[in-house]
């Protein structure tokens, strides 16, 4: 999972950085996405995860790191199966 959302951020979260550099728990908007960069991330991860991301996570803090990120699609798929 974390490798597909590296290669989501490479193709939409325009960062100043190399995203393979990146720590887990970096900070992506430091790191130089902008708020535009972080919808198209947003969509983009609900394309390749086949998955929504509900109001409740629609949220800085989601996508604030990968680790974030995939602790939300953790969620996602645990509200999925449940």
């Amino acid at each position: 999972m974390t490798d597909e959302i590296r290669r989501v951020l490479k193709a939409h979260a325009r960062l100043r950085v190399d995203v393979d550099e990146l720590s887990e728990d970096a900070d992506l908007f430091q790191a130089g996405m902008t708020s535009h960069a972080s919808i198209n991330v947003m969509l983009a991860l609900e394309d390749a995860f086949d998955v929504e991301f509900p109001d409740r996570l629609l949220s800085r803090s989601v996508f604030t790191s990968i680790g974030s990120i995939r602790a939300a699609l953790d969620a996602i798929a645990v509200e999925d199966v449940a």
